[in-house]
C-alpha cells in the first residue's frame, strides 16, 4: 500500500508532492558519485523537514527526490518551498498533484487544465515520462496535450529544442503526476558531501556571504570570530552566523568559535611598524585559524576577501598574508564588486546584519602598506611577544552553533509571558522574511514589526508608560533583545512565549 493513498479515482489526492531535481553539479557526476551524493541530500532533507512534521515522506530516484507530506500535516505550501528552496543541492523545487489514472482522455484534459494558464505567449513542449503498460505511448501524450494546448492556450507555438517553458507528465502503473509550479533552489552540492571549513566570521557584507557561498557548495562550514574589544560586536557576529546555518546549512552542526585578540592587538601596535598594522594583523589572525583549523580536522580557511577592496587585499598582500599558513585559503569573493557583493547579501538575508554590525575598528594605520615587503613584515612579526598569540587560542571558546543565542552576555532575567492583556503591544523582532513566511495574528493587541536589528535605533521612540512584548519564533531572539533593551533602562519590556501555554 502506497503511503497516504486515496483511492477515489475522480479525485485528486489531499496532499502535497514536491519534486525535487538534483543540481547539475551532482547529475553530471559518475553513477557512484551521484549515488552518494544523492544520499546525502536524501538525509538532509529528511533532518529538515522532520523538525517540521516527522511524517513527511522523503523517497529518492535516479534523478531526483520526492517529497510528500500527508494530509494532516500543519505545515503549509510556503513553508515547504521556503524550506526546500534553501536545501544545498538542489537545482529545482517542484509543486506536482498526483491522480489516479483512468485513461488517456482524463491525462489530456487534467493535463491541459493545469498548463493552460502557463503557455500564453510562449513557446513549450510537453515531456512525458511512462513506466508501466497503458493502452498508449508517451508520445501519444505529448501529441494530445501539445495539440489542445496549441488550440486552446494561446501559446507562442512548440519548440521541442529550446522551448520557454518544459510542460512534464509522468505515469506509474495506475497513476500520474502533473508538475504544476516550480521554485528554484540553491543549486551547488549536498551539505556533508564535501569536506569541512572555518569562515572568518565579521559579520559585515563581504564574511557572510563568502560563509554562504561556501556552504552552497555543500562545505560544512565552522564560524571563527576575532574578538578585537568589543561584546556588542560578538554578539552580533553569533547573531549573523546563526542565521546563517538555522537557514542554509541546519542539517549538519557547526562551531562557533570566539577567539579574544585584544592582546593580539596590542602587541601588534606595540611592536609593529605602523604601516605594517593592518597585514600583520591579517597574518597573525591567520596564523591563529589554521591551528583551529586543524584541531577540528578542517582542510580549508574561508575568508571575504576581494582584490583591492581596502589596503591589506592588494595581491601583494594577500600573497604576504597567505605565507603566515600552509593551510589553503578560499576566497569566493576574490573578483566580486561591492555592489554585487551587497545585492547578494540581500538577497539572502545578511544585508541588514551587516548595516547594522557594530564594529571595533582599533587597527588603523595612517598609511597602510599596499605592496609589503615578506622578509621586511616578518622582521616585524619578530619583534612581537609569540605568548600573545598562544593566551588567544588558548583562551578561545568554542561552542555548537545551535547552542551559541544562549551564551549571549545580558543583563538580568527577563518575564515571559504567555497571553498578553489587552493593553500589551507585541514588537515582532524577526527578519522581516520570516514575518512574511509566518505572519503573526493577534486579535486584542496591535502588534509593531521591528526586526531585531533595528531596535537599537528605535529604541528612543518606545513609549516608558506602555509595556512592549518582542516575539521571536523560538524566543532566543525575543530574550536576548529584551535583556538588552532592559540593561538600558527600559524596564518595560517583557517576552512574548505563546508556546507555555501549549506545555
Amino acid at each position: 500500500m502506497r503511503p497516504f493513498a486515496n483511492r477515489n479515482p475522480c479525485r485528486q489526492r489531499p496532499l502535497m508532492k514536491f519534486l525535487i531535481r538534483l543540481s547539475p553539479e551532482v547529475s553530471i557526476k559518475s553513477r557512484q558519485v551521484r549515488q552518494q551524493q544523492t544520499r546525502q541530500l536524501r538525509q538532509n532533507i529528511r533532518k529538515i523537514v522532520a523538525r517540521m512534521d516527522f511524517n513527511i515522506l522523503v523517497e529518492s530516484l535516479w534523478d531526483r527526490i520526492d517529497v510528500t507530506v500527508p494530509p494532516d500535516s500543519p505545515v503549509t505550501r510556503e513553508q515547504m518551498v521556503d524550506t526546500l528552496s534553501r536545501i544545498s543541492g538542489i537545482s529545482n523545487v517542484q509543486l506536482i498533484d498526483e491522480y489516479t489514472l483512468e485513461s488517456l482522455a482524463q491525462v489530456t484534459q487534467v493535463a491541459v487544465a493545469a498548463f493552460q494558464p502557463l503557455v500564453k505567449g510562449k513557446t513549450f513542449a510537453v515531456r512525458t515520462k511512462r513506466i508501466g503498460t497503458h493502452s498508449f505511448t508517451s508520445k501519444d501524450v505529448e501529441q494530445a496535450v501539445g495539440a489542445q494546448l496549441m488550440a486552446s492556450g494561446e501559446p507562442a507555438g512548440v519548440d521541442l529544442k529550446a522551448p520557454e517553458l518544459q510542460l512534464r507528465i509522468e505515469i506509474k502503473g495506475d497513476l500520474f503526476l502533473i508538475g504544476r509550479e516550480r521554485f528554484e533552489g540553491m543549486g551547488g552540492y549536498p551539505m556533508g558531501s564535501i569536506e569541512s571549513s572555518v569562515c572568518l566570521l565579521s559579520g559585515g557584507y563581504d564574511s557572510s556571504v563568502a560563509a554562504y557561498l561556501t556552504m552552497r557548495r555543500g562545505i560544512r562550514t565552522h564560524f571563527l570570530f576575532f574578538n578585537l574589544g568589543g561584546m556588542a560586536h560578538e554578539a552580533g557576529v553569533k547573531q549573523v552566523a546563526w542565521y546563517l546555518w538555522d537557514r542554509y546549512a541546519s542539517s549538519h552542526r557547526v562551531k562557533f568559535i570566539s577567539v579574544p585578540f585584544e592582546g593580539v592587538v596590542t602587541e601588534i601596535m606595540r611592536s609593529v611598524n605602523n604601516r605594517h598594522w593592518g597585514v600583520v594583523l591579517k597574518r597573525m589572525m591567520l596564523k591563529a585559524a589554521s591551528e583551529i583549523a586543524e584541531s577540528i580536522n578542517a582542510p580549508a580557511l574561508v575568508k571575504g576577501d576581494a582584490v583591492a577592496q581596502v589596503a591589506s587585499q592588494t595581491l601583494t598582500n594577500l600573497n604576504v598574508v597567505d605565507r603566515a599558513s600552509d593551510t589553503v585559503v578560499l576566497r569566493p569573493l576574490i573578483a566580486m564588486d561591492k555592489v554585487d557583493i551587497i545585492r547578494l547579501a540581500t538577497e539572502i538575508g545578511t544585508e541588514p546584519f551587516a548595516r547594522n554590525m557594530p564594529e571595533y575598528c582599533g587597527v588603523i594605520s595612517d598609511k597602510p602598506v599596499t605592496r609589503g615587503r615578506l622578509y621586511r613584515i616578518e622582521q616585524d612579526e619578530a619583534n612581537m611577544d609569540p605568548a600573545a598569540l598562544q593566551a588567544a587560542l588558548d583562551n578561545r571558546v568554542e561552542t555548537p552553533i545551535d547552542q551559541i543565542m544562549d551564551t549571549v552576555q545580558t543583563v538580568g532575567d527577563v518575564e515571559l509571558v504567555a497571553t498578553p492583556t489587552v493593553g500589551d503591544v507585541i514588537i515582532d523582532i524577526r527578519h522581516p522574511n520570516e514575518q512574511e513566511r509566518s505572519p503573526l495574528t493577534l486579535t486584542n493587541n496591535r502588534i509593531l514589526h521591528i526586526p531585531f536589528y533595528e531596535l537599537a535605533q528605535q529604541q528612543s521612540q518606545l513609549d516608558a508608560r506602555q509595556r512592549y512584548l518582542l516575539y521571536c519564533d523560538r524566543g532566543t531572539m525575543s530574550r536576548l533583545h529584551a535583556a538588552n533593551l532592559k540593561a538600558e533602562g527600559l524596564d518595560n519590556v517583557l517576552v512574548y512565549a505563546p508556546e507555555l501555554n501549549v506545555r
